[in-house]
């Protein structure tokens, strides 16, 4: 195994609410971690808006100010039931509802001239592992959508070649009270076990810069 850098800062994004939601679960967790430590790391936590303009130029600017060595961004799924560690950002917006400013772009490039998707950088199968180990329910997604998630890693991954940090999305499900008032009923997690699980993310990618081999595939 190759060791990670040496304390370096830990960026973690999360978002705004969107669509017909009040509040964000990945901003609570943002709340609760920034300015904290793991592993003898800084976190700082960075609450993006949830627009096709303003999420990547957010992302920028904090990677500018903070240097960070390991950015991971955070990321709501209202229909999934359990965390998400996503493998693949792929160079397309095509909201299924419109961003913030109601804004809804179709069929266009993340960033043009982009290649047409990036993988991870995290060691997401170290960390599932390390989750499985905890009791935390999560899996790895070959999808993270096309809406400002995958908007959001996509440009963090493409920044990443400049700054040299490594880079990678979680998926968190609805909070309890969420899913009470969503139509017909909905998957949720409790903030604890998102924090516990994203603490435990931050320290797993701190220590490792190499991936383990998991079989963690999907046959679709």
């Amino acid at each position: 195994m190759e060791d990670a850098p040496a304390n370096p800062t830990v960026l973690l994004t999360g978002f705004e609410a969107f669509g017909e939601g009040d509040k964000n679960p990945t901003a609570e967790v943002v709340r609760f971690l920034n300015d904290t430590s793991t592993a003898g790391c800084r976190v700082v936590g960075v609450i993006l808006p949830v627009t096709a303009a303003g999420a990547p130029e957010a992302l920028r600017q904090a990677v500018f100010l903070h240097r960070p060595g390991l950015v991971i961004s955070l990321g709501l799924a209202n229909g999934r039931s359990i965390l998400a560690l996503e493998r693949v950002a792929v160079n397309v917006l095509d909201f299924p509802i419109p961003d913030n400013e109601g804004h809804r772009p179709t069929d266009v490039p993340v960033v043009e001239d982009g290649p047409a998707a990036y993988l991870a950088t995290l060691p997401i199968k170290a960390v599932l592992a390390a989750w499985n180990e905890a009791g935390l329910p999560g899996y790895v997604s070959n999808t993270a959508g096309t809406y400002v998630c995958n908007q959001t890693f996509y440009h963090s991954l493409h920044l990443s070649g400049k700054h040299g940090y490594r880079a990678g999305l979680i998926h968190v499900p609805y909070l309890p009270e969420q899913a009470a008032r969503a139509e017909g009923g909905a998957p949720s997690m409790s903030l604890d076990l998102m924090l516990r699980a994203v603490e435990l993310a931050l320290e797993v990618s701190l220590q490792r810069s190499e991936d383990i081999v998991l079989p963690a595939g999907a046959l679709s």
